[in-house]
Order: structure tokens, then C-alpha cells, then sequence
């Protein structure tokens, strides 16, 4: 084997702690870092930046001992003085007060797999356990001697205790001590188990500087101890894979190990003054992290090639692993021409021939390999070419064979049961297989990478194959599965697992790119643009930037398909009137830079379905700066104005529009044009209207919002100016939108007026008293009449009526011709008005009836006509009440108010409705 070179420079150092770093544990979450330290703390990292995101403080002496549960929702730790304390897995909050669990230095902390116990030990000879609940202590302490570690198998079925005489194993559950071996030759110190649980490792002390492999069926060493430090060995970590193992030892250095041959395959050097102290792997594998006792943490990246494999580093393994099948084979044949009982050169070459699905060749191979020597590669080649010939449950034989020989060469259990089910997954025992990578996974959560990996390419495969059945929502479920999968980069899948390359030619360094890749274009395929679109968001949010430059002419093509279709289903949408999701669909097809008038134009026709007017706006702006030439962004302009009540600009906006069609060459467009209206074609027509309105409406009538004395060009321009007047122009822009039963309703409701009919009362204001001021300035309160013409206006604006009309004011007394007009005109007046008040000054509020016809009113000259002219009538009492609290909307409905005027008068009430 090759000298090894130390490695002397970690990747990063972390530091912030002031005394020595006894304990490091790595969260599930891959992104946090525990750490605790003689200074009396203990640390919260943040993996990516370094930063300390917690100092959690509470012990009294030097941290010992630390751990993390599975979960990553409790830490414990234990320090010097026997105390424990349990902290929040997330905050760093501690959950207890110190506990103080043994008289002396705490040695160790381990949770049980499922959380729900702590096991502490200490130099005080006692091994206790913890209820993670109550924190109170769960049964008896378990008297085993001084105890240097603790630590639960995976199963959590054993307990494995390290003491100064010997190694103990105890059945947690009973108590029961179900082996002891003397282990080391003093003093046994750290302890690790393989995450299949058929191993555990043991370190010794500095007379016995070695690590020792123990069977957990037997409990007899297997093979030599594994050689290389020169002082106490502090800890041992596995990897997740179970490939690697990292030791940390007084000797200045962390030593890393293949499990497979027991090698030391690199080592980390800290300085000559530096111990290190502790030691564990990245969640992913991919780093060795070190506390020493100069106060810091290292990183150290693990290096390439350290991982075991099935295939030797040679020419014909490098033409497996880039598909060179053919060199391969010739490679493979010439070896064993040269050593013809070589039983691994066959199975080699069997992989081969199953690779190139030549099933009787490799089969033949397979069954050469074992009869010459039985091996676990003999028996794997075996499985996978009976799995190719469709002969199942012979394969399923080989395979346990197989693991027979894999456990006497320490190779970790749940590696042959990943190639297990791979190849039966491709003799089409899908079910089998994904349900042997779930069992795994859930059986031994320390082979949960290696589950994840397969079970992400399986998924692959099966998305594939439903994807080209158009089964499309199923392929994107399997799609979606690989991607939740959540493995590490694809550079560290293919180093850990490149013997799957060798023995089924997959390809792991694309393997969560193309999951993703896929998932996308089966969202799409299934006409699920918005979806594909998130799915692409997170992919380039996911992957690493190589990832990101080798699919970028991919992932241009996928967003310009995405954006057509999200178009076309943005259209279909916008047909069905379903306006969110129109809108959903064009924004996403425009934020992949489908900047068309068209789908900006249609966004904005959304927009004004859903009426909101303003966001329409904007789209209608895009479209006009896309292509001012065209009426399309005008006229949507117009429509989001128009929506927005913005009249007058929506009005100049539609005039725009028709300079662009009058202006357009094509012969389609100027027949669009023909469909228009002017505005002034519109305002001709109303004022035709108006006309006609005013033709049977008084000369002159107060404007009840301002108090002003209008004619009739000045209620006209008043007209114009109002919201309605504006609304009604930029309404009616087509001939279809031409209405002209609309336009008499927006004219009669705007320009309809209220008649008084009164008695006048000493100084009533005349037209020369109030022309150019208004009736709610105070200096006209010298005019008695005032405060009941200014009633008058207020009464009749609360009404919702703008004008109003008096005969006190309204006509110029001075103009002969002006009287005898009106005087000639008043029950037409009085016959067209929307309502007609009547002020019965002498009726206090609160009179029975009765009142009215005892009122002067009843004596004037002009009461009769004011009283039957009118459709619309109301009586008010003095104070300006309704005259006996009736709330009939019109009077000549009051059977009691006509009754008593029937009886004062003999008029009756159907003649006086009738009129």
C-alpha cells in the first residue's frame, strides 16, 4: 500500500470556545454543529457560515460529554462534577436545571434511538438512565465499574459499555448483562457501532493504542487490531455509509479507516501541542470534524478514494465506470487467461456481461467464480444474473448466500441489500424492491443515505416509464420522490457509491439533476405550467452551480416552453372568465421573459375581469410601450381608466385609441374603426337629450350643493362637469354601446328638480338678493325667508335632488315676459318635477291630523294646482319634519294624509292621483 501523506491543513477551523473541545456532535439537518468544552459550555454552529448561533451556559465545571438525539430535538450533556443538563435541540434553551446524576466526573451521554432515554456514566462506577419526558431517573442504576463510554446499538436492542476492565454489552430493556470480554489490554476508552449493528468498534488506552472489531453474535474479535496510533484513542465515529471509520487520538492525529479491509486510507495531523479530543463525520459523509484541546474544531475533507470497492482501481474497473463495456470484457478475458482460477476476475467479468444484458454469459461467470472459490462478490454476480434471466427466487438465494461471506469480510449488511433490491427492481419486482429500500431505511436509520440514493434512481426509473405511458401525475409523484429524497451533491453519491456505476451503470452524478429535470417536463407534459414552473424555481435553487451551467441550454428550452404553454393556458382561462388563474399563467409566462403585447395585453383583460383597475393599467402601459403604433394598449388603457373612475383621462385615452385606428394602412383595422364612436357623436346625442329634458323644466333652479342660482346653460355646464356626465362618455364608445334609453335615465336623474309650494311670509329673498351668492351664506339671514329656502335646498340635496326650485327667487320679477312664461308654465312644472315639498309654516311638529287642512296653506290661490300637478308630493311640518311622522315615500300614498284632504277639500284622492 502507497505511504500516506498527513493532511496538516483542515478545510476550516471553528473557533470561539476557551478551553479544550471534549464532545462534537452534527445535527440530522446537516446544518448545525453542537460542541462542548472545558470552558463550562457549550456551542450552537451554524455548518455553512461558522457562526456561533448559541452560547448555551449552565454548567458549573468542564462539559465531558455531549449528545444529540436522533431527532435533533434534545441535546444532553454532562460535565465534571456528575451534573447533566438537557437543552432545546432547535433554541439552545436549556430544558432542566443542572441534574446532578452522578458524585463524580460525567464520562459519557447517549440517547436511545427513539429519544426517549438518556444513559449517563461516570467514574463513580454506575451507568444510570433518564427518562427524556421527566427528566427523573428511569429504574436503578446499573453497578458496572468505572465507565469510560456508553452507546446504544442502532436497534436500540444492546447497550454497549466501555469500562477500565472490560467491555459490557446489557439488554436495555431488562438490564440483563447479556456478554463481557476483556476487550483492550487496561483500560477500554471509546466506543462506535456500524449502523447495520453487526460490528462494534472499541478504542484502546496508551498501552493498547489500537482499535478492536467485535461480533455482535458472537462477541469474538474479527481479524487483527487495527494498527497505526501511538496513544489513547478518544473516540471512534463511522460514517453514515458504514464505509469509514474516523478515530481521534492523543497522538496528535485523527486516522481514517476503511471498514472493508481495516486500512488506514488518510490521516489529519493537528500540531504537535494540539490533541484531539473528539471526532465525527458530516451528516453527508463528506467531512471529518475534530475538537482538540487548543479550544478549536477542524474540518478535514474526507479525500477521494477512500470509500471501498467492489472492483479494484485498474484499467478495466475505469472502462466500467464509463461504460467501456467492451474493453472491459477483453480486459477482464485477458487476466484470467493469464490465471485462469482467479474466482474474482469472473465475477468481475460477470458484472460486465450483466452490464451488456448478456444474462447466459453472465450467469455462466457467476457460477464460475463460486465453484472456484466461494465469495461475496461470486454470490452478488450470481443474484444479479439470475435477477436478468428472470429466475427470482434463485436470486433471492444467492443473495443471502452472499451475505454470509459480506459478514465474514466485515462489508456493511445494508449494501447488499441495496444491490439486492436494485436488481430485483430490474427484473421487475418493483414493489419488492421499494419495499426492501423502506424497511432498510427504517430499520437501520444509519444506512438512510445509501436507502435515499437508491430509492431516488428507482423512483427515477419508474418516473421514466410512466412518464413514456403518459401517465403523467404518477410520473411526476416518483419524479417528486427522488427529489425529496434530499441526498448530498451528486460529486459525493458518485465517490461513496460508485460501485452501483460498476455493477448497473448508473449514472450518480447526474442522478438529482435528471430527477429534477424530469419532474419538471412532467408537470408541464401534464399541462401544469405554474407547477413545473415552482419545480423549476427549486430545482436552481437546489443544485450546485456546475448543475446550474450544464443544464442552462436545457433549462432556456424548458422556460420557453413553459411560457407558450402558460399563454395558451392563460387563454383558455381568460375564455372560462377564470381571471386568478388567467393571471397566475401570464405572469408566470412573462416572468420567463415572454415579454409579447399579446400576453401583456391579455393579462391586463384579466385584470379588468377581476377590476383591478390599476394593475390593468400598468399591463395596458407595457402594451403601449411594446408598441405604441397599435390601439390594442389604448383601448385596454381606456377600459382600466374608464374601471378606475379616472374619466377624463380615460375619455383623452379613447381619443388616442381612434388617431391609431384612423391612422391604420390595413383594411381590417379601418373596418374596426367603423365600430366606434366619437365622443363628440356621444356628447351630440346627449345634449339632445337634455334638451328635451330641460324643455319642460323651470328657467332658472337653485343648485342645491352650492347654494347658486343657475339657468339653464349654467345646469348644463354643471351637468358636464359631473362624475355621471363623464362616465356616460367614456361608457359609450362603440354603436353597440349606444343606449339611449341609458343616456334619457343618467339625464333625467342628474337634471330632475324639486318644486316648493308655500306661503310666502313677510321678506322672502327675490332673484336680484341672492343672484351670484348662495342661499347658505350667513349674510342673507337678514331675509326672513331665508332659513326656509335654505331649508328648501337642504331638504331637497338630502332627497338626492342637485336642483331645486322656488318661486320667491327663481323667476326675475322684473322681466314681464319672464312672469307670464312661468306663470303660463307653472303646472308643467310642477307636473315634470321628481318632488314636489310642501311648507306648512303654521303646522307645528307633533300635530295630529287634521293640521293640514286647517292650514293657510289651504287658502292660497295656487294650492290646487301645486297639490294635483305634482306625481311625487311630501308635507312638512315648521320644523321640517314630515308632517304626522309619514314616511310614505310619496304623500298621495298616505291613505291618512289623503283622507284629510279629501274631507277638507271633497276632492277624492284617486281624482287627485290621477290627475
Amino acid at each position: 500500500m502507497p505511504q500516506l501523506v498527513p493532511n496538516t491543513t483542515p478545510t476550516r477551523t471553528f473557533e470561539d470556545h476557551r478551553g479544550a473541545v471534549n464532545a462534537v456532535a452534527v445535527f440530522p439537518d446537516m446544518r448545525r454543529m453542537v460542541t462542548s468544552s472545558s470552558d463550562k459550555t457549550l456551542h450552537l454552529w451554524d455548518l455553512d457560515t461558522g457562526v456561533v448561533l448559541k452560547k448555551m451556559e449552565g454548567h458549573s465545571w468542564g462539559v465531558e460529554a455531549l449528545a444529540v438525539s436522533r431527532d435533533g430535538q434534545i441535546i444532553a450533556s454532562g460535565d465534571a462534577d456528575g451534573e447533566i443538563i438537557a437543552w432545546h435541540g432547535e433554541t439552545g434553551e436549556s430544558l432542566t436545571q443542572p441534574i446532578k446524576a452522578h458524585s463524580c466526573y460525567t464520562t459519557s451521554v447517549d440517547f436511545s434511538p427513539d429519544g426517549t432515554v438518556l444513559a449517563t456514566s461516570s467514574y463513580d462506577g454506575m451507568m444510570k438512565f433518564w427518562c427524556t419526558k421527566t427528566w427523573q431517573m428511569r429504574g436503578e442504576p446499573i453497578h458496572c465499574g468505572g465507565v469510560n463510554c456508553v452507546r446504544y446499538s442502532p436497534s436500540g436492542e444492546l447497550l454497549a459499555v466501555a469500562t477500565t476492565d472490560n467491555i459490557q454489552i446489557y439488554n436495555p430493556g431488562t438490564r440483563e448483562r447479556v456478554a463481557s470480554f476483556k476487550g483492550h489490554t487496561s483500560w477500554n476508552f471509546s466506543l462506535a457501532w456500524t449502523p447495520d449493528g453487526t460490528r462494534l468498534l472499541s478504542g484502546g488506552y496508551n498501552d493498547d493504542p489500537t482499535i478492536r472489531e467485535w461480533d455482535s453474535l458472537t462477541w469474538q474479535q474479527v481479524g487483527l487490531p487495527w494498527e497505526g496510533h501511538t496513544d489513547v484513542i478518544w473516540a471512534i465515529a463511522i460514517d453514515p455509509t458504514g464505509t469509514l471509520v474516523a478515530s481521534a487520538s492523543d497522538d496528535n492525529h485523527v486516522r481514517l479507516w476503511r471498514f472493508s479491509d481495516r486500512q488506514n486510507v488518510g490521516f489529519f495531523q493537528h500540531s504537535l501541542a494540539t490533541r484531539p479530543l473528539s471526532v465525527t463525520f458530516s451528516v453527508d459523509g463528506r467531512h471529518v470534524l475534530s475538537g482538540a484541546n487548543d479550544s478549536n474544531i477542524s474540518e478535514w475533507e474526507v479525500p477521494k478514494g477512500a470509500h471501498s470497492k467492489i472492483l479494484a482501481i485498474t484499467p478495466a474497473c475505469h472502462a466500467c465506470v464509463t461504460g467501456d463495456l467492451s474493453t472491459a470484457e477483453h480486459l477482464f478475458t485477458q487476466d484470467i487467461h493469464t490465471d485462469a482460477n482467479n474466482y474474482t476476475l469472473y465475477a468481475h467479468r460477470s458484472f460486465v456481461m450483466a452490464r451488456k444484458h448478456d444474462w447466459d454469459h453472465a450467469l455462466e461467470d457467476a457460477i464460475k467464480s463460486v465453484s472456484i472459490q466461494p465469495s461475496w462478490t461470486g454470490y452478488i454476480s450470481k443474484g444479479i444474473a439470475l435477477c436478468g434471466k428472470g429466475h427470482v427466487q434463485e436470486a433471492r438465494a444467492a443473495f443471502d448466500v452472499a451475505s454470509i461471506f459480506m459478514r465474514e469480510d466485515s462489508i456493511p449488511n445494508h449494501f447488499l441489500l441495496l444491490i439486492k433490491a436494485i436488481a430485483l427492481f430490474n427484473a421487475d419486482q418493483h414493489n419488492e424492491a421499494m419495499l426492501l429500500v423502506k424497511e432498510l431505511a427504517a430499520a437501520s436509520p444509519d444506512a438512510d443515505l445509501g436507502c435515499r440514493v437508491v430509492e431516488a434512481y428507482l423512483n427515477v426509473q419508474l418516473g421514466i416509464k410512466a412518464l413514456g405511458d403518459a401517465r403523467l401525475d404518477e410520473a411526476a409523484d416518483h419524479f417528486t420522490a427522488a427529489v425529496n429524497a434530499g441526498a448530498p451533491s451528486s460529486e459525493f453519491i458518485h465517490q461513496t457509491y460508485e460501485d452501483l456505476t460498476l455493477l448497473f451503470g448508473w449514472d450518480l452524478d447526474a442522478l438529482f439533476l435528471t430527477a429534477h429535470q424530469k419532474r419538471c417536463q412532467a408537470f408541464l407534459s401534464a399541462g401544469k405550467p405554474d407547477i413545473a414552473l415552482e419545480a423549476h424555481k427549486y430545482m436552481m435553487e437546489t443544485i450546485d452551480e456546475s448543475a446550474k451551467t450544464s443544464c442552462l441550454v436545457w433549462s432556456n428550452a424548458f422556460k420557453q416552453e413553459c411560457s407558450a404553454l402558460c399563454a395558451a393556458n392563460g387563454d383558455a382561462a381568460l375564455a372560462a372568465s377564470d381571471y386568478d388563474r388567467a393571471i397566475d399563467l401570464y405572469s408566470a409566462a412573462i416572468t420567463l421573459n415572454s415579454a409579447s403585447t399579446t400576453v401583456f395585453a391579455n393579462r391586463s383583460k384579466a385584470k379588468l375581469g377581476q377590476m383591478l383597475w390599476m394593475e390593468a393599467l400598468l399591463d395596458a402601459q407595457k402594451v403601449i410601450e411594446i408598441d405604441s403604433s397599435s390601439y390594442v394598449g389604448y383601448n385596454l388603457k381606456h377600459a382600466a381608466l374608464h374601471g378606475a373612475r379616472r374619466y377624463d383621462e380615460a375619455i383623452q385615452t379613447f381619443q388616442t385609441m381612434l388617431s391609431k385606428l384612423d391612422d391604420a394602412p390595413d383594411i381590417q383595422t379601418q373596418e374596426l374603426r367603423q365600430q366606434y364612436l366619437r365622443p363628440s357623436q356621444v356628447e351630440r346625442a346627449v345634449r339632445q337629450v337634455i334638451d328635451a329634458q330641460l324643455e319642460n323644466a323651470p328657467l332658472r333652479v337653485l343648485d342645491t350643493t352650492t347654494g347658486l342660482l343657475c339657468d339653464r346653460e349654467a345646469q348644463i355646464n354643471t351637468f358636464k362637469m359631473s362624475t355621471e356626465y363623464k362616465e356616460l362618455l367614456s361608457s359609450t364608445v362603440t354603436r353597440s354601446d349606444f343606449d339611449a334609453e341609458c343616456i334619457e335615465e343618467v339625464v333625467r336623474r342628474n337634471l330632475q328638480y324639486a318644486m316648493l309650494s308655500h306661503r310666502w311670509e313677510g321678506k322672502e329673498p327675490l332673484l336680484q338678493d341672492i343672484q351670484g351668492k348662495s342661499v347658505y351664506d350667513s349674510e342673507l339671514d337678514s331675509f326672513r325667508g331665508m332659513t326656509k329656502l335654505r331649508s328648501f335646498c337642504k331638504t331637497a340635496h338630502d332627497a338626492g335632488y342637485n336642483w331645486a326650485w322656488s318661486d320667491t327667487c327663481c323667476i326675475d320679477k322684473n322681466i314681464n315676459v319672464e312672469i307670464q312664461e312661468s306663470v303660463n308654465s307653472m303646472f308643467v312644472w310642477y307636473h315634470h318635477s321628481a318632488l314636489t315639498i310642501v311648507y306648512l309654516s303654521d303646522v307645528p311638529p307633533s300635530s295630529k291630523s287634521g293640521a293640514l287642512a286647517k292650514s293657510v296653506w289651504n287658502t292660497r290661490g295656487w294650492t290646487f294646482q301645486e297639490f294635483v300637478a305634482p306625481k311625487v308630493i311630501l308635507f312638512y311640518q315648521s320644523n321640517w319634519t314630515l308632517y304626522l311622522d309619514d314616511r310614505t315615500l310619496n304623500h298621495k300614498d298616505s291613505i291618512a294624509i289623503m283622507q284629510e284632504l279629501k274631507n277638507a277639500t271633497g276632492i277624492d284622492r284617486s281624482a287627485v292621483v290621477a290627475f
